[in-house]
């Protein structure tokens, strides 16, 4: 799987891209990511993307010429509102407006052989650029200085779902949010410490009894911590 990045700070990739999960991957060929600096597709030769916004206020404003121009460099062409040339790829610009990025959404990207991230910085985007990507993303409800941590964001949650990435695969079927609830405690030697000790049954060496205890305290977790997620699990099961 491929993942583009069009940024104006390429060099803010270059160690995380490098690090754990995500390095592994791209040795071994399962993804790759690229930097792209937009800069490069400004018209002058102060390479210019920012500037004032039409009606005044406080900050600046991505020009919609470079960055148009940064994603047809690697789409192609797109006509105004024409999104999903290619069923394979999709352009998504990450800003706090867009649709809430979640595990979900982290699976559909998963199945792309492309998905292009397109960062913000300054006070935004002009508001043409939009009908030139496929989709808004945002990864929480808080502003951040420019979108290269949110698509880091992006990259890591879906690169972790294509296929040979994780070294189990089933480590990412029981991640938290992958069955609409929080994952289930963890424990590992020693079995006390400092009187803390590891619940009895996962000592037991029954398996059934060791799921079962798994599935209700996963259960337990989400209610006390994210009822909001065992309410929404709960109107799906009912349909």
């Amino acid at each position: 799987m491929r993942f583009d990045i069009l940024t104006l700070f390429p060099a803010y990739f270059d160690s995380p891209l490098k690090q754990s999960v995500l390095g592994r991957a791209a040795q071994r060929g399962l993804i790759e990511v690229r930097t792209h600096d937009i800069r490069d597709f400004a018209r002058d030769r102060h390479r210019t993307t920012d500037d004032s916004p039409y009606g005044g206020g406080a900050g600046m404003v991505m020009k919609v010429e470079p960055v148009v121009a940064a994603i047809e460099s690697l789409v192609g062409p797109r006509e105004p509102g024409v999104r999903g040339a290619s069923a394979g790829e999709r352009v998504v610009m990450l800003t706090p407006q867009g649709e809430p990025f979640d595990q979900a959404m982290a699976s559909r990207l998963a199945a792309l052989e492309r998905v292009v991230l397109l960062c913000g910085r300054y006070e935004g985007f002009d508001e043409r650029i939009r009908a030139f990507v496929d989709m808004e993303l945002s990864v929480g409800d808080y502003v951040l200085s420019g979108g290269e941590p949110a698509a880091l964001v992006v990259v890591d949650a879906v690169a972790r779902l294509v296929e040979g990435v994780l070294g189990n695969s089933a480590s990412a079927l029981t991640d938290s949010f992958s069955s609409g609830l929080l994952e289930h405690p963890h424990y590992t030697r020693p079995d006390e410490f400092r009187g803390l000790t590891v619940p009895a049954v996962l000592l037991s060496g029954d398996h059934g009894a060791i799921e079962r205890w798994r599935r209700a305290e996963s259960r337990r977790r989400t209610l006390q911590r994210r009822p909001d997620l065992a309410a929404r699990g709960a109107r799906l099961g009912g349909r």
